[in-house]
């Protein structure tokens, strides 16, 4: 199954890598000199809780991430707090967020570029060092919450990139 995904992260390994993308990707999520390893587009929700704020009023805080990850159609994986990913072959990383940059729009939750910290199980992640969070659309969720403890989700698509060094 994921002999299908070469296909399409070489195309974007064309429109995003170093050799002078017509729209490279902002230099605080940049990985210069890594390699694509998979791309794959998410669709899911973005999960917050209503808590106190450190100036004691209520707030939404954001709690985890649950998405599905697609390659042509079809499940190859799923993304989870942790922030963790995870993939039908077994192979899974967790990482840790090490820059961001601004969504299109106001509603859309930040690009990110992530340091992977740990790797389980062996397959396509394997090699991963890097992931990048690009091309979100939605996921930000605004409005006053009243009821310390309670749940509300912004769904959310994006497009995570898994690299490793050359």
């Amino acid at each position: 199954m994921f002999t299908k995904l070469a296909t399409p992260a070489l195309m974007l390994a064309a429109l995003i890598g170093p050799a002078g993308a017509a729209e490279p990707l902002p230099d605080a999520i940049a990985a210069p000199g890594e390699t694509i390893v998979l791309s794959v587009h998410a669709e899911g929700a973005q999960v917050y809780e209503c808590k106190a704020a450190a100036d004691g009023k209520l707030a939404w805080a954001f709690r985890e991430p649950i998405a599905t990850l697609l390659s042509e159609g079809k499940t190859v994986g799923r993304h989870y707090a942790g922030p963790n990913w995870e993939l039908t072959d077994g192979s899974a990383v967790a990482g840790k967020a090490i820059g961001n940059a601004p969504g299109a729009t106001a509603a859309d939750i930040p690009w990110l570029k992530l340091d992977v910290a740990s790797h389980r199980g062996s397959g396509v992640l394997t090699p991963v060092t890097t992931v990048q969070r690009i091309n979100t659309h939605g996921g930000k969720l605004d409005g006053s919450c009243d009821k310390a403890g309670e749940f509300r989700s912004a769904p959310y698509s994006a497009e995570y990139v898994f690299l490793k060094k050359s």
